[in-house]
């Protein structure tokens, strides 16, 4: 069912400055300063079986529970995202630390192969009790997806050895044999580590353990109420309440709305997607569709972001999409460019790269501060001023996941099919991959997202045939093409947001794009309480937000920007790196002339005041400060 596949981020340098500058923060600063982190909160030392068992670094809440059973994911995500970066280039002191965790986890695993550090060293009696809860089968897919990424950076097997152990012994223990459990995770992850080591082992067992996990998912009885009662536990202990929370409520393919936990949906939906791809599902594919359509139409933010609501860490009713309690998780953004990536690349309808770039470009890429060192987990869209990046955290699942977007972002750039090459991101790089048996290198040259004049050399190793597919964003209100300086129809030859350039290519032969990128109103959907009467502002693929050191002293709730004012684009080589404002002459709501009334017959006094936006994604870098995306008209 796949028509296209994605190029190998390693086979893709990127070399503009807005990405470049980002991968390299990560390689040089997230990245070891997240191992530095794992030291000094005791991450690492739990992978080590400890006697006496050490205390709680992570004390237990009211309820008995700590994120510290956590750990190996976070572990995990560490290794994937380091060898992402010893991919772009090796590093002597990464791969060492890696194989010191590597010989922890081997001198750690149990005879018959599994391997969680928690429960081996604190409750070696109650594994595999309670999946709903405790993250067994989501900590061995972020061990896998590390190990399976070491592997590749290095050709090292040692780790990938351990956690493929493992692997044989959750597929031993589950499934729908008369000896197994009947379970699945109550926090999906392991699917796609599965589909990913299937996609390296050509091994059908770990695409079909895979493939039981999606499919028995929600089924009856419930696997979760059969442990629960084996651990004589009552209904009411379940602090979510329903099953909706881990989307386990009905089967998958009988779900037509998205709801509960954002990162677990997201990680789920990327699964699917990518089963109905190997398998050829369109039943799958199907309810992909109709959840996809059901989040980019109803409970989505404009800057990408997914889940109102703190209590559940996710999705609550249509519409509900509240500014200044906005949760948004940057991990459910990532998990987005999965899901996105996904569909995309089954049969390359832009609708989904368009969604991937707004999540990747706003929500997801404002997780991770311009340091490389302090971390959004929520993403608001309104704030007082108190809210603020943080350099560490109890759970810190979204510092690893910043950092394993940014370090194989390259790979999102570009997919191929036989008979096709399709763009997908724009921005300086050069990528080599085969198109048929043709070897073909792409030289893209642009300061994208900050310019939409895209520059494309196609140098083929020799004079060959191929569609070019160049997408077109959905917010795009004008683009022009050249080839070799010829204009192209693009409207005639545009098909689901791609404009096929079907042609002999020679080495040498170069495409002009340019994406218009003027400064636009955004509006949300009238049912949206939060947004009526509001405006946001767009450029490109950036969504903008005003904060309070760039707007004068009077609070940034008080600036209105009225429908008549014209907005326009300003370049600021001097602010946070280079970035393109947006400025807007509007008004600012006074309380000079104001009492002590609370309340008066006439409205306050207005004055003039010049609006200045900066992009969502590069907001807070400058310390805390009063915030908002949607400004009054």
């Amino acid at each position: 069912m796949r028509k296209y596949t994605p190029v190998n981020f390693s086979n893709v340098k990127l070399e503009g400055k807005f990405w470049r500058e980002r991968l390299e923060t990560v390689l040089t600063h997230t990245i070891p300063s997240q191992h530095r982190k794992l030291v000094e909160f005791n991450m690492l030392d739990s992978l080590t079986m400890r006697k006496p068992v050490p205390p709680l670094t992570i004390p237990r809440r009211k309820d008995g529970f700590t994120t510290q059973i956590f750990w190996d994911s976070d572990v995990g995500k560490w290794i994937e995202a380091a060898s992402y970066a010893l991919s772009h280039r090796r590093d002597a002191v990464i791969e060492a630390q890696i194989e010191a965790i590597t010989l922890q986890l081997e001198e750690t695993q149990a005879a018959d192969g599994y391997l969680n550090c928690w429960y081996l060293q604190r409750e070696p009696e109650n594994r595999w009790t309670n999946l709903r809860d405790h993250h067994e089968l989501y900590n061995a897919g972020h061990l896998l997806e590390g190990a399976i990424a070491y592997f590749q950076a290095t050709g090292r097997r040692a780790l990938l050895d351990i956690i493929e152990k493992y692997v044989d012994h959750v597929a031993d223990t589950f499934g729908p044999g008369e000896n197994q459990k009947r379970g699945y995770p109550g926090h999906q992850e392991i699917e796609l580590a599965l589909i990913k080591l299937y996609g390296v082992t050509k091994d059908k067992r770990h695409l079909d353990l895979a493939t039981y996990f999606i499919n028995e998912r929600g089924s009856q009885p419930h696997y979760f109420d059969i442990e629960r009662e084996a651990r004589g536990e009552s209904v009411e202990a379940f602090h979510q309440g329903t099953y909706e929370y881990n989307q386990s409520h009905v089967p998958v393919r009988q779900q037509n709305k998205v709801v509960g936990h954002a990162v677990r949906a997201m990680y789920m939906y990327a699964a699917m997607a990518d089963l109905a791809s190997e398998l050829n599902d369109n039943s799958l594919k199907s309810a992909c569709e109709t959840l996809w359509r059901d989040i980019t139409e109803t409970r989505m933010y404009v800057t990408g972001g997914f889940g109102p609501s703190e209590s559940n860490e996710g999705f609550t009713t249509d519409y509900d999409l509240p500014n200044d309690t906005a949760y948004a998780e940057t991990c459910a953004s990532v998990a987005m460019v999965f899901w996105a990536q996904r569909m995309l690349n089954i049969d390359l309808d832009g609708q989904y790269a368009d969604i991937l770039e707004l999540a990747l470009y706003n929500n997801a890429l404002a997780g991770l501060s311009r340091d490389g060192e302090h971390y959004f987990y929520d993403n608001k869209l309104e704030s007082d001023g108190t809210h603020a990046r943080w350099d560490w955290h109890p759970c810190p699942c979204c510092t690893m996941n910043a950092s394993r977007l940014i370090a194989s972002v390259a790979g999102y750039f570009y997919s191929t099919s036989n008979e096709s090459l399709a763009v997908h991101l724009y921005g300086t790089n050069q990528a080599t991959f085969s198109i048929g048996k043709t070897q073909v290198t792409i030289k893209q040259v642009s300061d994208y997202p900050l310019s939409g004049q895209i520059s494309v050399a196609v140098l083929p190793e020799k004079v060959t045939k191929f569609a070019l597919k160049l997408r077109i964003p959905g917010w795009d209100q004008g683009a022009t093409v050249r080839v070799n300086g010829t204009a192209v129809d693009v409207k005639a030859n545009l098909e689901n947001g791609y404009l096929a350039i079907a042609r002999e290519w020679a080495s040498g032969d170069t495409v002009e794009l340019d994406l218009p990128m003027p400064a636009e109103r955004v509006y949300a959907h009238p049912h949206v309480k939060a947004d009526v009467g509001c405006v946001a502002l767009r450029r490109g693929p950036l969504v903008y937000c005003l904060e309070q050191r760039d707007n004068g002293t009077e609070p940034v709730n008080s600036l209105r920007l009225p429908r008549t004012a014209d907005v326009q684009a300003v370049t600021r080589d001097d602010l946070l790196g280079g970035i393109v404002t947006l400025q807007a002459e509007g008004v600012c709501v006074q309380s000079s002339d104001w009492s002590h009334d609370l309340y008066r017959a006439t409205p306050p006094m207005e004055i003039p005041a010049t609006l200045t936006a900066v992009p969502y994604y590069i907001w807070c870098n400058r310390g805390p400060n009063p915030m908002q995306v949607w400004t009054r008209e």
